[in-house]
C-alpha cells in the first residue's frame, strides 16, 4: 500500500482546538466579510460554500446553512432546497475547473460518524479520479491533486459567478 502525504493536514491536528463556543467556526465564517481569507466560494440567500482548508483531496468543499443547527432538521424545506441547489452548482463548477471522474457528497452528523463540527451541519463535497484516494483508507497508486487553495477558489468563484449570471434564452433549432 502507497503512503498518502498530506502534509496541510498536519496543521488542523497539531492546532489547539478550542473549547465549544455559541457560535462554530461556520457561523463566525459566515459573519465575516472575508470570503477571501476563508475560502468562500459563494453565497446564497440561506447557504454559502466554501473550500475545505484542510482537504482530503484538491477541491474538497463544504456547502453550509447559515443557520447553525446540528441536523437536517433544524431546517426549513426551502433551506434544505437551497442546501442542495448550491451543492448542484457547486458540483458543476467542480466538474467544468478540475474535471474529475466523480464525486463524494455526504454528511457525517455526530461525533462517531466523523463529524469535525458536531454543532454546525455541512455538507462535504469531494472531487474524485480514477486511481486516487478513497474518501479515508488509501490505497495502491494513489495521487493528490495539488492545487493552491487560493487559486483554486478564485478559479472556482469565477465559474460560480458566471453560472449564476444571466444567460440568453436557447434559440429553436
Amino acid at each position: 500500500m502507497d503512503s498518502l502525504h498530506a502534509p496541510w493536514r498536519i496543521e488542523y491536528i497539531l492546532a489547539p482546538k478550542s473549547p465549544l463556543r455559541d457560535a462554530s467556526l461556520f457561523t463566525q465564517i459566515a459573519q465575516s466579510s472575508d470570503d477571501e481569507a476563508n475560502h468562500v466560494l459563494a453565497r446564497d440567500r440561506t447557504c454559502y460554500a466554501l473550500l475545505n482548508t484542510y482537504p482530503y483531496t484538491g477541491g474538497h468543499l463544504m456547502i453550509v446553512p447559515y443557520k447553525q443547527v446540528p441536523d437536517f432538521n433544524g431546517l426549513t424545506d426551502d433551506e434544505l432546497c437551497d442546501l442542495l441547489r448550491l451543492t448542484r452548482r457547486c458540483q458543476n463548477a467542480l466538474t467544468r475547473v478540475m474535471k474529475p471522474d466523480g464525486f463524494n457528497i455526504g454528511v457525517n452528523l455526530g461525533k462517531v460518524a466523523g463529524a469535525g463540527i458536531l454543532e454546525h451541519l455541512h455538507l462535504h463535497v469531494v472531487p474524485r479520479w480514477n486511481g486516487d484516494t478513497n474518501f479515508m483508507p488509501v490505497t495502491a497508486g494513489t495521487t493528490v491533486v495539488p492545487q493552491a487553495l487560493k487559486e483554486l477558489a478564485a478559479r472556482l468563484r469565477e465559474e460560480l459567478a458566471a453560472e449564476s449570471a444571466p444567460r440568453a434564452p436557447h434559440s429553436a433549432l
